[in-house]
């Protein structure tokens, strides 16, 4: 199940995780990361299981699944064909909440100091791969809070880094060698299953320019409403108003710089650029297409 889980609240604490996996927090009684390539994430476990980890309350950096000992060691390179680590990248893709369940195994101030608790919905705001701490390539995600996610509780003061004896009013910012890290970066967008239904339908192929945006681990297309949703325009939130597009054309039709006609042809700078692209199990509702045009066109 993606999103909340009922009747549990943020804060909740369980002495067990299996406690937190009766109250359908988190599901595995072991794995950190419950869901598959096909439905995202339901949930994560922050319990210190990884050196490269970093928790700061409302931002985490999650690395993903493998590659470990029984000692907790880095000692082989994580891929993202584990099946975890594919949840989370499409967690990402498709702007699906995650469940975070803090253990007090966590070595960080927001560990909790017994059992677990549950901590709210997170999103992965973006993913990336880089050299661990033990020398083997590592897969780690960066999930933020949602808006109205209290911040985890502590009962210390976090640490301010003490200056350096070197610094002066003349240092420049920044770093000569900052660390590199290979990384994707979205636009954040949150998917219904209508959208989710429609862009598997396309393949996540833009039905305007055709564009199918490939990324480590899938691939990336938006669900755009046709009719927007809510006053004054009230478009209805089902398939046949939504369309799989790329970021570009996405904005461009929410902007009014294109608009399709009647005969589904597309119309960008008031001049045809070919045909929106159609699939046999996806309608398209032509008074939401009216709708669109006509706002745009005075």
């Amino acid at each position: 199940m993606i999103g909340e889980a009922p009747s549990v609240e943020a804060g909740q604490g369980f002495s067990t995780r299996r406690l937190a996996h009766e109250a359908g927090v988190h599901r595995p009684l072991q794995a950190g990361i419950c869901g598959t390539k096909k439905t995202g994430a339901e949930s994560i476990v922050v319990s210190g299981g990884y050196k490269d980890d970093e928790d700061y309350g409302d931002v985490i950096v999650y690395t993903g699944h493998g590659g470990q000992d029984g000692a907790g060691n880095q000692v082989s390179d994580q891929s993202l064909e584990d099946s975890g680590n594919a949840a989370l990248v499409t967690s990402y893709l498709e702007g699906l909440p995650v469940r975070v369940l803090r253990g007090y195994q966590g070595d960080t101030l927001y560990a909790p100091a017994t059992g677990y608790r549950y901590d709210g919905l997170y999103r992965v705001t973006s993913y990336g791969s880089k050299l661990g701490i033990d020398g083997f390539l590592i897969w780690q995600y960066r999930l933020e809070a949602y808006d109205g996610t209290p911040m985890p509780q502590t009962t210390q003061q976090p640490e301010l880094p003490a200056a350096s004896a070197e610094s002066d009013s003349t240092t420049t910012p920044g770093s000569e060698s900052p660390e590199r890290i290979t990384s994707t970066v979205q636009r954040i967008v949150r998917s219904s299953a209508v959208k989710r239904q429609v862009k598997a339908w396309h393949d996540n192929r833009c039905q305007i320019c055709n564009v199918r945006i490939e990324v480590p681990g899938g691939s990336y297309s938006e669900g755009a409403h046709i009719r927007a949703l809510g006053a004054p325009h009230n478009g209805p939130d089902t398939t046949n108003n939504v369309l799989c597009l790329c970021p570009n054309c996405h904005v461009m039709m929410d902007a009014g710089a294109i608009v399709i006609e009647d005969d589904l042809t597309v119309i960008r700078g008031d001049q045809p650029a070919g045909v929106l692209r159609t699939h046999p199990q996806h309608a398209i509702d032509l008074g939401c297409v009216r709708h669109h045009r006509e706002r745009w066109r005075h």
